[in-house]
């Protein structure tokens, strides 16, 4: 999960992730956030992103979006998936599956 502050930001790292094959799917939706920085309390439309992705491409998924992310501190948050639909969770490791390594 992360969340950008443009809709158009929100768009370009979802594209970003699925093309670079670290999320299967991202689902885009706008919020509002209430959170504190630098001793305020802010309320601020944002768009949540919630990437499909698997356990084993998280790190990299971090590092693309701290790469692209206009945030100083961006949310990248990881939430187990702890059961789910086999059908769909095979689509998931098939879209996410790591490149073969180069020989």
């Amino acid at each position: 999960m992360t969340t950008a502050g443009t809709e158009e930001e929100a768009e370009d790292l979802a594209g970003a992730l699925v093309e670079a094959g670290l999320a299967a799917c991202v689902q885009i939706q706008r919020v509002r956030s209430v959170y504190r920085w630098e001793g305020e309390t802010r309320r601020e439309p944002e768009w949540l992103l919630i990437c499909k992705t698997r356990a084993g491409r998280f790190e990299a998924l971090q590092a693309l979006v701290h790469e692209k992310h206009s945030y100083a501190v961006p949310e990248v948050v990881q939430l187990p998936i702890t059961a789910g639909a086999p059908a769909y969770l095979r689509w998931l490791a098939e879209a996410t599956a790591e490149p073969p390594a180069a020989g």
